[in-house]
């Protein structure tokens, strides 16, 4: 398969404005990586329950883990209305909009509702569902509202807290660019406010501190490497040090958030240099290999459905179809 076919001459809307095209030629998919995303795939097909709902043996489970498997079902641009994976997608999206509230709450943390907003933001065009869009607007009006109220101008487990961290905010501020990118309305204000908490928190050496200034970690420095980007800040301070402080400590993440760090490195990598992605990719590809089980998945501390979508959505940059994934 060729990757980025829709990537080319692809006009990205920042801030209501139509910038540049960034031109990308597209590259063929390895054939291990294609197998091994395969695997993993049916493995999910075959441990989603007749309800829609997929279990996380080991972690928690929740909206989040819907959104991430969804997402990776769809990541490789297989058509989903129609492939082998479309009843489960259909299942899938069924189980994940029972579990969004009259409030617009998908639970049963934020960390779970930005994954769930991200993915329905994903699937945004590519299903012919009437319910994802209000369900994405009331979503997203959550996102904001919680930001609103937030003293950080970000985001922390629940809606109304008034603390905030670096890795919560992370996965709804990217919820927020893509629902932008789908169409849904987002102020150029709560882009901006949430882009300064993350450099209220670096620190001189360009490290990312969870709740305030302090050490970086490789997710947080993934995560701030990606949200630069997003927001058109690759020339700030914000982006240039989190990428070479991401550079410089290598791949090493806790044991507990391996798979997270890969989801987010992944992204980071791709975006900041494609030279440097490319080795890293075939790197982390080789590793997955070696790591995945006899079963198609993936194991690890926060649940093997976890696990493998993350493992899945760090390799579907070599498919660059999901719609946040355009560079």
């Amino acid at each position: 398969m060729i990757a980025g076919a829709l990537a080319l001459g692809l006009a990205l809307a920042v801030g209501g404005r139509t910038a540049p095209p960034i031109p990308f030629v597209g590259e063929a998919v390895p054939q291990d990586i294609e197998r091994m995303f395969e695997r993993g795939r049916v493995y999910l097909q075959r441990e989603q329950g007749a309800d829609g709902h997929w279990p996380n043996p080991g972690g928690q489970t929740g909206s989040g883990i819907q959104g991430l498997a969804l997402m990776a079902l769809v990541a490789d641009g297989e058509d989903p209305r129609y492939g082998p994976f479309a009843d489960s997608i259909r299942r899938g999206l069924d189980a994940m909009l029972g579990q969004q509230d009259a409030n617009g709450y998908f639970g049963p943390t934020m960390y779970h509702h930005g994954f769930a907003t991200l993915a329905l933001a994903e699937l945004y065009g590519m299903l012919d569902e009437p319910r994802i869009g209000p369900a994405l607007t009331r979503a997203v009006n959550l996102i904001l509202d919680a930001q609103n109220r937030n003293p950080q101008n970000a985001w922390r487990y629940r809606p109304n807290d008034t603390s905030a961290d670096t890795t919560v905010s992370g996965g709804n501020l990217v919820a927020l660019f893509a629902a932008r990118n789908a169409g849904i309305e987002v102020p150029d204000e709560a882009i901006r406010q949430a882009i300064e908490y993350y450099r209220a928190c670096q620190d001189p050496s360009g490290g990312i501190g969870y709740m305030s200034v302090g050490g970086g970690s490789p997710p947080r420095n993934a995560i701030a490497t990606l949200v630069a980007d997003l927001a058109g800040e690759r020339d700030s301070r914000l982006f240039t040090g989190a990428w070479n402080a991401l550079r410089s400590s290598g791949d090493r993440a806790a044991s507990h958030s391996h798979f997270y760090y890969l989801y987010y490195a992944a992204q980071a990598y791709f975006r900041a240099d494609m030279t440097v992605w490319r080795q890293w990719n075939r790197n982390t590809a080789n590793a997955l290999a070696a790591t995945q089980n006899a079963s198609g998945g993936w194991d690890g501390p926060h649940g093997s459905t976890f696990c493998t979508a993350a493992a899945l959505l760090t390799m579907a940059l070599n498919y660059r179809i999901l719609p946040i994934y355009e560079r």
